[in-house]
């Protein structure tokens, strides 16, 4: 993936973290999900004060996308950090990875972890999720 399409990724997830609702952990983050077409959609984290529904980031986006119709994704980008300042990299949890595997290829689609355009390593799913349960072990 070119270096240009990842920054605009990692400034989009970054504006992100204007949005996120998180009263309880401050810990803000934000997401941009690129489909295979080109289309980008966007998330960020919204907790709850039963805790369970609280909804992250990389999963607010997959579901606006696959909402209107997308199936096919090529890439997401994950930001975040306490009060919005990102200092490491906020790696997608489980329940997040096992989203991803319901809709994306483990050995292409791409995760691109950042706390700035000039600091940012980029894994795939199966190297995040090395055994992943998908809809191919239905089959």
């Amino acid at each position: 993936m070119e270096k240009e399409r990842i920054e605009k990724m990692i400034e989009l997830a970054t504006d992100q973290l204007q949005f996120s609702y998180t009263p309880y952990s401050g810990f803000k983050v934000g997401a941009a999900l690129l489909t295979k077409s080109g289309k980008m959609y966007t998330g960020c984290n919204i907790e709850n004060a039963a805790y369970t529904p609280t909804n992250c980031a990389e999963r607010t986006a997959f579901f606006k996308a696959v909402s209107e119709g997308e199936r096919e994704f090529e890439a997401i980008c994950v930001v975040g950090g306490k009060d919005g300042i990102l200092t490491e990299y906020a790696a997608p949890c489980g329940v997040c990875r096992q989203v991803m595997m319901e809709f994306c290829d483990p050995q292409q689609f791409l995760i691109i972890l950042a706390t700035g355009t000039d600091h940012y390593d980029v894994y795939t799913l199966k190297e995040l999720l090395p055994l992943g349960f998908g809809p191919a072990n239905l089959n």
